[in-house]
């Protein structure tokens, strides 16, 4: 995923009406209709946090008899998951240097006793 595409996705669901729908079909497909019932907002707002979703690549929809179903696309956010991860490189360099100054203080103080 390019840095734009990243950029676009964070975007996309920094607005907390599509990360409440992404965390909803995070448990399975959902019909507007459901995802109406479940987030209490309106269904001309659901479906254009949908066609949104859907144009940034987030959801896919397929139709079952008259209702149109939508699931997330895994793809995206395994791009996230992945750039979010390169980071605990970091974190796990700082909790290294905090356990060494941790030790460090500990074997002071015991040198003290």
């Amino acid at each position: 995923m390019n840095t734009t595409t990243m950029q676009l996705t964070l975007q996309t669901i920094a607005e907390p009406n599509r990360f409440n729908i992404v965390e909803l079909l995070k448990k399975g497909p959902h019909s507007v209709g459901e995802i109406v019932r479940a987030l209490n907002i309106g269904q001309p707002q659901v479906s254009r946090h949908l066609r949104i979703l859907s144009e940034t690549g987030l959801v896919r929809s397929h139709t079952k008899g008259q209702m149109r179903i939508y699931s997330l696309e895994a793809q995206p956010f395994r791009d996230l998951y992945t750039w979010f991860d390169s980071f605990s490189i970091l974190w796990e360099e700082r909790l290294d240097n905090f356990e060494d100054y941790m030790l460090d203080i500990m074997r002071k103080e015991d040198k003290k006793r």
